[in-house]
């Protein structure tokens, strides 16, 4: 059996907020909303696909001390294109964990950038290559474990 990752839903506490990010700043198309109180959701994907689900049903931010999702990382062709998604979350105010693109681990070549949502969820947007030379917070252990 082989199993891979299909989509990803992420339980929010305010659905237009979260879908005004998801959408607005990363570019996630709706494909499907729910609106009816008390099952507020929105299925986000990239023109091809679901992606990521949205479910109004949390009643705080994320908590990164209970056990659960760690992060969730989108990958992109290119190092400019990481860039490009850095210079858009920075226009629109997003809380970054690192200043810039920063390796995955020391002497990677593979990096981004890490980050958090409206409700605190760490992101990372990444490429396969190009970060050559950027630091890695932690030198050995995995930049993406630690944010």
């Amino acid at each position: 059996m082989t199993l891979r990752t299909g989509h990803t839903g992420l339980n929010v506490t305010d659905l237009e907020r979260s879908l005004a990010f998801y959408r607005d700043v990363l570019g996630f198309v709706v494909i499907g909303e729910g609106k009816e109180d008390g099952r507020r959701f929105a299925l986000l994907g990239d023109g091809e696909r679901l992606v990521l689900a949205l479910w109004q049903q949390a009643e705080g931010p994320y908590d990164g001390a209970r056990a659960g999702l760690h992060h969730l990382a989108f990958e992109v062709e290119s190092i400019e294109r990481v860039g490009e998604y850095e210079a858009a979350l920075r226009a629109h105010g997003t809380d970054f964990a690192h200043d810039g693109v920063v390796a995955h681990g020391e002497g990677a070549a593979s990096g981004g950038i890490f980050f958090h949502d409206p409700d605190g969820t760490r992101l990372e947007i990444s490429a396969p290559t190009g970060a050559e030379g950027a630091p890695a917070p932690y030198g050995s252990a995995p930049t993406c474990g630690f944010f």
